[in-house]
């Protein structure tokens, strides 16, 4: 459910050609945050949103895009934020 949450709110800001949503919450079961309700959740998103933006740049428009999820919903957020011609290169 939350996942679905992140991908329509980063979808809905940053027009992603791709987005991909890992939810390792089970792995963190017993964590603090965990027993809180938040998850932890890795997420790659490739958009050209980013292009002349540094990295912290980056990860502030994911945080402000899930910025209510990140009160309860998200405990930990990993971010792997590139342009489409940086996912290219890695290709």
């Amino acid at each position: 459910m939350t996942a679905e949450l992140i991908k329509q709110k980063l979808t809905e800001t940053l027009q992603p050609v791709l987005i991909e949503i890992i939810d390792d919450s089970a792995a963190h079961a017993g964590h603090a945050g965990a027993r809180e309700g938040g998850g932890h959740y890795n997420v790659t998103v490739v958009s050209e949103s980013f292009d002349g933006k540094s990295l912290v740049q980056r990860h502030q428009l994911i945080y402000q895009a899930l910025a209510d999820l990140m009160k309860s919903e998200i405990h930990a957020l990993g971010i792997n934020a590139l342009t489409p011609s940086e996912n290219n290169q890695g290709n």
